[in-house]
């Protein structure tokens, strides 16, 4: 399980349009939002990302890069952001699910075709947001088991004006005796 205030591990993808990103060398200003979706098969994951999209602008405001992240290949991650449409979204492709599962992902198997009529990747990422610090450390974290009722971006960046204006620090970092 990550743990608020403490590193994340490693990881470092591809991406379709931005060169490689590293969690570790890629650091904004205050915060990398870091959103790991199921893949070109999920109809939800497209939805969201395409409020991801609309909204980074926001989080690039406030001094916060973004990047959707997928297990899926190249190729996959191409349809994806072929289907979108918004080329400045970075998107990573290429997750390895030993480091999705460092990241505390859920690794779900393959039930066929989808409701769009798109194969599932024989294993793949559930989703996961998580907000980093630049020195690698984690600010939030929501992890899901499937696609439903994921964080809301706008309410994630009232939650960033507020975790700046007031310095909030990082909560749910306490590992002691209860």
């Amino acid at each position: 399980m990550l743990l608020p205030r403490q590193n994340t591990p490693a990881l470092s993808v591809p991406t379709l349009q931005h060169g490689m990103f590293s969690v570790a060398t890629d650091a904004a200003e205050h915060f990398t939002l870091m959103v790991f979706y199921r893949g070109l098969h999920c109809p939800i994951c497209m939805k969201y990302l395409l409020e991801l999209a609309r909204l980074s602008p926001e989080f690039e405001k406030r001094g916060v890069k973004v990047i959707a992240l997928s297990s899926d290949t190249q190729e996959r991650a191409q349809q994806m952001a072929d289907k979108l449409n918004v080329p400045e979204l970075r998107m990573g492709y290429g997750l390895a699910l030993d480091v999705a599962r460092q990241w505390g992902l859920y690794i779900s198997t393959s039930r066929g075709l989808t409701s769009i009529g798109i194969e599932e990747p024989a294993l793949f990422s559930e989703p996961a947001v998580y907000i980093v610090r630049p020195d690698t450390t984690l600010y939030y974290g929501a992890v899901q088991t499937m696609p439903f009722a994921r964080p809301n971006f706008a309410d994630l960046l009232g939650a960033i004006d507020f975790a700046l204006a007031k310095d909030y620090p990082a909560r749910g970092e306490y590992t002691g005796a209860v």
